[in-house]
């Protein structure tokens, strides 16, 4: 049985990597091509002509206008995916049609529905609005993931693993010794994890980008609306710096961090993240320094996941998983995750 979520938005690209070239990715196992019309609309369509199912993204295929040509025999498709031409003949068979996908920019993200595009109209498009409003700057990226995408969930749910999977980038030992709160709201749809240290070192992730050199309070308080969308409301601030009364918090510096989980397929995912700060907002070097850095945190929770899918490939039936206090806020989206995939409400 299937574990992805079928009637849901998922993240397929960011904004910039759709232009007027075809552009290819797949999401729940199904091949997508995106381009842009001349007006800047983003296609979403099967990426496989209908004739012998030679991808569109692949040269020679090209546009022609708000059209796409196969590079094998010359089907072309407009951008509703009904084909406008056919090699040698003028009657157009009435099945030349390409499946097409509700497409929605937003927030620097293309999402895409898949399922019963009947039913996209019916689930809100999940909101990052911090990658794309003033007063915030982002820096971003994308990772493959040769591992199934609850793994990363669980990864993302539990952030003990910072003081020993990221130390010297992320992690202290604050993170793993801090107890978690966690809260279900099932009328949303949503999970939240809350992590509140008062007095906590400042790992260099922060010191370098904030400037602060003593030790800090820090908050995580993350937010998972599944099966796709996870931010961390990530607030630091210098020792007893707590937000006004008013709810204003103005000597504080605020960092969202927001990750797109994609399956690819059942057991490869898309690693979408970005890292959004209100503070230093036209300093390069601060946004270069936070690229790469979160992008080696990134790369190290893929390391580990990806032996962790052969491992969980690899072993037999019977394996003992044990869970603890951590883990309240994965399993609570596990079991949100396995309610929609069972079309569950």
């Amino acid at each position: 049985m299937t574990s992805i979520v079928r009637n849901q938005w998922y993240v397929a690209a960011f904004g910039r990597e759709v232009g007027r070239e075809p552009f290819s990715r797949t999401v729940c196992g199904e091949s997508i091509l995106f381009w842009r019309t001349g007006d800047g609309r983003v296609t979403a369509m099967s990426d496989r002509c209908v004739h012998r199912r030679f991808p569109l993204s692949e040269p020679p295929s090209h546009l022609v206008g708000d059209t796409v040509v196969c590079g094998y025999h010359g089907f072309t498709y407009g951008a509703d995916g009904v084909c406008v031409a056919v090699p040698g003949q003028t009657r157009i068979p009435r099945t030349a049609r390409l499946r097409t996908y509700p497409v929605v920019e937003q927030d620097s993200f293309v999402w895409v529905f898949i399922g019963d595009p009947h039913s996209a109209a019916t689930l809100p498009v999940p909101r990052a609005p911090w990658l794309d409003m003033a007063g915030w700057t982002t820096v971003s990226g994308m990772e493959p993931l040769a591992a199934r995408a609850s793994l990363l969930v669980d990864n993302l749910m539990d952030l003990s693993h910072e003081t020993y999977l990221h130390g010297g980038y992320i992690g202290t030992p604050e993170v793993a010794d801090t107890p978690i709160t966690t809260e279900v709201d099932d009328a949303a749809g949503v999970v939240h994890v809350s992590r509140r240290m008062a007095d906590a070192a400042c790992p260099p992730f922060y010191a370098k980008s904030t400037g602060i050199t003593g030790r800090i309070t820090r908050w995580q308080d993350i937010e998972f609306t599944p099966p796709c969308l996870y931010t961390l409301h990530s607030r630091v601030a210098p020792v007893g710096v707590l937000p006004n009364a008013d709810g204003t918090d103005p000597d504080a510096f605020h960092v969202e961090v927001v990750y797109a989980i994609t399956p690819e397929t059942e057991s490869s995912t898309h690693d979408f993240w970005a890292v959004a700060r209100d503070f230093a907002l036209d300093d390069e070097q601060v946004s270069d320094f936070l690229r790469e850095s979160n992008r080696t945190v990134v790369l190290q929770d893929v390391a580990a996941l990806n032996v962790l899918e052969r491992v969980l490939t690899g072993e037999p039936d019977g394996y003992q998983e044990l869970s603890i206090n951590i883990d309240t806020g994965g399993l609570a989206a596990r079991k949100m995750i396995a309610r929609l995939a069972a079309g569950a409400p």
